[in-house]
C-alpha cells in the first residue's frame, strides 16, 4: 500500500483524549487526528518522529491523520504503523496478491458482514470450499525484541470476537483471524499479562479450531505492506 501523496513529517508533541495529538511541523504545531483508540505502549515519546498524510476532503475538521512513528523499541528504532484502520486494506491487497496462505483458492473478500447476534466480520471469504468468516486484527506493540503482542489494552470487543468465531466453527463453518503487525517482528504472542480474559478467548477459540495467522508489515514513509508470515507463539 503505497501512500497517495507523500507524507507530512513532524515531531510528537502530545497525544491525548485517544484521537487528538498535537504535533510540530514545519507549518507549526498543528492539531491531527490519531486513528488509535489503544494505549500505544513505547509509541509516545515526547520528540519522537511521526509521518501525517492529509485528506482530500476540504470540509474535514482536522485534515491531517498519524499515519506512522519512528520509535525507540527493543531491538532498535523502527517505524511502526499506528493507523488501526489500515490492516484491512493491507489484507484486501494482500489477498489479491495471493499472500494470505490460508484464504488460497478463495474468489472473493466482501467486507463489513453481519454476523452472530451483534457483530460484523471484517471479510467474508467466497470461493469453491464455502465461505470463510475472517477476522483482522491490527497489533504494533512490541516489549521485547522481536516479539509482537496484542493486545496492548482491555480488549473485551476483540475477546467477543473470538467467541462468536469459535461459535461459527462450531456450526460447521470455517474461520480465520489475521492479525496484521505493522512493525518488523520475528513472532507473535498474545499479551496475558494486559488482558486475561482476551487471552483466554483466543486459546479457546484456536482449541475450537479458529484458524490464527499473523503477518509483519513493511513499513516506512514510502508505504506499508503486509510482507511475511510470523510464527504465533501463544500456548494451548
Amino acid at each position: 500500500m503505497l501512500w497517495p501523496s507523500p507524507l507530512t513529517q513532524g515531531r510528537l508533541l502530545r497525544r491525548y483524549k485517544r484521537f487528538l495529538a498535537d504535533i510540530e511541523t514545519e507549518a507549526g504545531v498543528e492539531t491531527v487526528h490519531c486513528p488509535n483508540p489503544g494505549a500505544m505502549m513505547g509509541l509516545l515519546a515526547p520528540g519522537s518522529r511521526v509521518m501525517l498524510s492529509r485528506s482530500s476532503n476540504p470540509a474535514r475538521k482536522l485534515p491531517l491523520t498519524w499515519e506512522l512513528v519512528e520509535a525507540d523499541l527493543p531491538g532498535g528504532p523502527q517505524w511502526v504503523g499506528v493507523n488501526t484502520l489500515r490492516p484491512n486494506g493491507l489484507v484486501a491487497e494482500a489477498f489479491r496478491g495471493g499472500l494470505i496462505a490460508p484464504l488460497a483458492g478463495y474468489e472473493t473478500l466482501r467486507p463489513e458482514v453481519r454476523y452472530a447476534a451483534a457483530s460484523r466480520i471484517d471479510f467474508l471469504a467466497g470461493g469453491p470450499a464455502g465461505p470463510c468468516h475472517v477476522e483482522v486484527k491490527n497489533c504494533h506493540l512490541l516489549r521485547r525484541a522481536g516479539l509482537a503482542e496484542f493486545p496492548d489494552c482491555k480488549a473485551a470487543r476483540s475477546a467477543r470476537h473470538m467467541r462468536d468465531l469459535a461459535e461459527v466453527v462450531t456450526a460447521g463453518g470455517r474461520a480465520l483471524v489475521v492479525i496484521v503487525v505493522q512493525m518488523q517482528a520475528e513472532a507473535f504472542d498474545v499479551a496475558r499479562d494486559i488482558d486475561p480474559a482476551f487471552d483466554r478467548a483466543f486459546r479457546e477459540a484456536r482449541s475450537m479450531g479458529v484458524e490464527t495467522r499473523a503477518y509483519r508489515c513493511d513499513v516506512g514513509p514510502e508505504g506499508v505492506a503486509i510482507a511475511a508470515e510470523i510464527p504465533i507463539v501463544t500456548p494451548a
